[in-house]
Parts: structure tokens; C-alpha cells; sequence
């Protein structure tokens, strides 16, 4: 095995350390960031520090190649820096773009969507439907008369099972097709994206903690209602986010093992992003539910070719024709950490076919990053300054992955200078007993 490198390490408290919070989102913060958010984005403040640790001013263009619902994006905007995003699961890349767009008028915004709102309530009123999701009648005793709106067999296969109750979801549809009606360019955008939080926060039965999973089912919920409380949040929040000062912000439907596809070469001055950990994490899960209802995603062979352009970092996103795995065949460390994982899995007698794909979803994790950071070099300017937030893991049959470490690793043998690992938090892993660091790696381009 190498030599382990050793770096630089801190407790960066105003980055999140130990015992301050970790990623919640603080009040002040909340605005624009809290109209669609992963229940696992790093939070706002962090983005804040390393923008001021790195220097960064207003003719800055900062670059969040894994951007998800565009924590980095926002915060950067907030702060008058211009910023690029990539981001290829179409949900969260939609919920990026929108949550950047703050030209809209918000008493407009209101007036329509109380239009929308005004039919769709109709509409389920005169099908014996009450918005009231406290009132049983409907519950109990539903006309029978009505058939219930339903998404297609394609669509539904791709859904975890009850995480969307039948009423709520008819409830759904109806007002999706009221927006359709009443459809405005305008204002389209942000009202779906205020159904999309609607749909996780009140409609659904899923819950967080930190896996997607589904809980009691509703048998009724305030569809309407719920959406246009979200509305209303939104626009409140364009009241104040329109006296900010208007910067470019753009984001990319792409795979960020391509940045140089997408970003003009030489441009980038700093990263600040959180790419995927190594774990059995299907984070195209995260967002299934209201990615499917949306049409974000209508069947499998959407969701394949969506997985097929993501860095491989859990076994349902392997595919036979993968090869990211050969940018780190030369990488001692990486290869007998794979090795190890394997030799747990036939000393415990670990057989099914995704525990096979342990040690190769490992290789094909770190080269995927490899390919990442080797691509990424074309569109950093000299002096770039990098953070990226990764975690420790140990899903792969409680064998520890450093990811951090190993991050700053291959980073530094393709060039990069590894300026420390800064502790962002720390968790506590039930499986191992062990602490889990989520750390911050801090690399330049020289």
C-alpha cells in the first residue's frame, strides 16, 4: 500500500464544526434556499465562509459542479457573485434555475396562482371533494361516481410503494392540470416548483432521516391549500431577494465528470460544491416522487440514462459498460481498499448481487472523481481556489472509506495543491461504532 499523505486539518466552526449546527438551515438564510431543498444540503453559511476565505469579489465566477438544488448558486448570488452550476438529475437542475430567477413580479405571481387556485378548488368541489383534509365525508364515503386520476403504469413502476396516497394524488393531478389551463410563462416556473415542495412537505407520505422512506399514509390531504401556502412563501421572498443586485447565474443539465463540455475554458476563479459519498445512497430517490408527478421522469428508461451520466456512487447505478474504474487502476490504496471490502464480503458469506458490486462501485466512485477533477483543470483560472464536502463511509460491509483523504489524494497526483481538510461535522455510525468525519477539502490550481 502508499504512503499516506498527511494535511493540514482544522475544526472550521464557521463552516458548521462539531457543535454548531451542522447543515440546518438558520432563519436568516431561509429566503429563496428554502423553496426546494435535499434534506441533506450542506447549509448556506458554509458557502459564506469559504467565499470569504478564498477572497472572493463581485468579478468572481464561482463554480458548483454537483450543485443539486443550488445551495452554492443561491448563497452566491446573494453575495453579488456570479456563479455556474451542473446538475443532471432534471429535477434538482430544474429547482436550481428557479430558485435563481428572482425578476418576477410577486403580486402578480399571487394574483394568478389564486386563479389557479380558485379552479382547481372548484373543480374538486364539484367532484364532492373538500379541500378541508380534516373533514372525513370524502374519506369515508367517496361518490361513486368518481374515478380517481392516476399516473401511467410506466410512471407509477418507478414510485416507491404508497408514497403517494390515491386522493391526494387525484388532488394532485387536478390542480397540475389546472396549471396547465391557466398556464402563464411567466409565473409557470415557480408555482410548479412551489408543487414540487408541496408534494414532499404535506402531500406525500415520505419521510426523511436521513433515507427517503415512506410513513403512515394520509388518507386525504389540502393539496391546494398546501401549494398556494408555497406560492405565497416564494413571493413573499421575491419582495425582498428583487432589491438585491441582479448577477449571472446559469446552470447546466449535465454530467460533471464533463465539466469542460458545458464551461468555457479558464474561467472558473473558485468551487464550492458536495459531490455524491460512496455509500448505498440512491439519491435519484430523494426526489423520485415528485420527479415522476412533474414529468420530470416518466419511465425507466429516463431514470437509466439519468443514472448512466452520474458519478457511481452507490450499486443501483452500475452498469455493465462502465470504466471510470481504470483512471484509478494504478492507485494502490483505492485497489486494496476494494480488495479488503471484498475479502469481508466472502468472509461473512455475502452473496446477493449488489453486495458483488461492493468493491467495484468503490473503483468506479474515486474514478469517477478522478475523471471529474482531471476534466475540471480546463476551466479553473491559475490561483482557483476548490472546497469540496464529502463524508466518510462505511456502508460497503462496515468497511471504513476516508473519502476525504482519498479525495485529496487524487487530487494531488493529478496536480492540485491539497491546502488542508477542514472538519465540517461528525456523525456517529450505529454499524461500526465509529465517527464519521464530513469534511471540507481545500485544493488549488496552481
Amino acid at each position: 500500500m502508499s504512503a499516506r499523505k498527511s494535511y493540514p486539518s482544522s475544526v472550521h466552526e464557521a463552516g458548521g464544526g462539531i457543535n454548531s449546527g451542522g447543515n440546518k438551515l438558520r432563519p436568516e438564510d431561509r429566503a429563496a434556499h428554502d423553496w426546494y431543498r435535499f434534506v441533506l444540503s450542506f447549509p448556506p453559511h458554509l458557502i459564506r465562509n469559504y467565499a470569504e476565505q478564498f477572497g472572493l469579489s463581485p468579478t468572481a465566477t464561482v463554480l458548483d459542479p454537483f450543485c443539486g438544488t443550488g445551495t452554492t448558486l443561491v448563497e452566491c448570488k446573494k453575495l453579488g457573485i456570479a456563479s455556474i452550476g451542473i446538475e443532471r438529475n432534471p429535477m434538482a437542475w430544474f429547482a436550481s434555475r428557479v430558485k435563481l430567477d428572482w425578476k418576477i413580479d410577486p403580486d402578480a405571481l399571487m394574483s394568478h396562482a389564486m386563479e389557479v387556485a380558485a379552479d382547481a378548488a372548484g373543480r374538486l368541489a364539484s367532484e364532492g371533494l373538500s379541500e378541508d383534509s380534516s373533514l372525513p365525508l370524502f374519506s369515508r364515503c367517496r361518490p361513486a361516481h368518481l374515478k380517481l386520476r392516476e399516473l401511467n403504469a410506466d410512471s407509477h413502476r418507478l414510485l416507491l410503494r404508497d408514497s403517494i396516497s390515491p386522493i391526494p394524488l387525484h388532488k394532485t393531478l387536478v390542480l397540475i392540470e389546472s396549471l396547465e389551463r391557466h398556464r402563464d410563462a411567466q409565473f409557470s416556473d415557480h408555482e410548479i416548483l412551489a408543487l414540487a415542495r408541496a408534494i414532499v412537505s404535506d402531500i406525500s407520505n415520505l419521510h426523511f432521516g436521513p433515507e427517503v422512506g415512506v410513513g403512515r399514509p394520509k388518507t386525504d390531504a389540502a393539496v391546494v391549500s398546501s401549494w398556494l401556502n408555497c406560492v405565497r412563501m416564494i413571493a413573499a421572498d421575491l419582495r425582498r431577494l428583487k432589491r438585491l443586485p441582479d448577477v449571472h447565474s446559469t446552470v447546466y443539465l449535465a454530467d460533471a465528470r464533463e465539466v469542460n463540455t458545458t464551461v468555457a475554458a479558464g474561467v472558473v476563479d473558485a468551487v464550492i460544491t458536495s459531490p455524491p459519498y460512496p455509500n448505498e445512497k440512491d439519491y435519484t430517490r430523494t426526489t423520485r416522487l415528485e420527479s415522476v408527478i412533474l414529468g420530470f421522469l416518466k419511465d425507466k428508461r429516463e431514470l437509466r440514462a439519468l443514472k448512466q451520466q452520474l458519478v457511481r456512487s452507490n450499486t443501483r447505478s452500475v452498469y455493465k459498460r462502465d470504466d471510470d474504474d481504470h483512471l484509478i487502476a494504478q492507485n494502490a490504496e483505492i485497489r486494496q481498499l476494494a480488495e479488503e471490502i471484498e475479502r469481508r464480503r466472502i468472509q461473512l458469506g455475502k452473496t446477493s448481487g449488489f453486495e458483488r458490486m461492493y468493491p467495484r462501485v468503490t473503483k468506479l466512485y474515486f474514478g469517477g472523481m478522478a475523471r471529474h477533477l482531471a476534466e475540471l483543470r480546463k476551466v479553473l483560472k491559475p490561483g482557483a481556489r476548490l472546497a469540496y464536502v464529502v463524508g466518510d463511509q462505511a456502508s460497503y460491509l462496515r468497511v471504513m472509506i476516508r473519502t476525504g483523504r482519498l479525495l485529496a489524494d487524487l487530487a494531488n497526483s493529478l496536480g492540485y495543491t491539497v491546502e488542508g481538510v477542514d472538519l465540517f461535522r461528525t456523525r456517529f455510525a450505529t454499524a461500526t461504532g465509529e465517527s464519521l468525519r464530513e469534511e471540507v477539502v481545500i485544493l488549488r490550481w496552481d
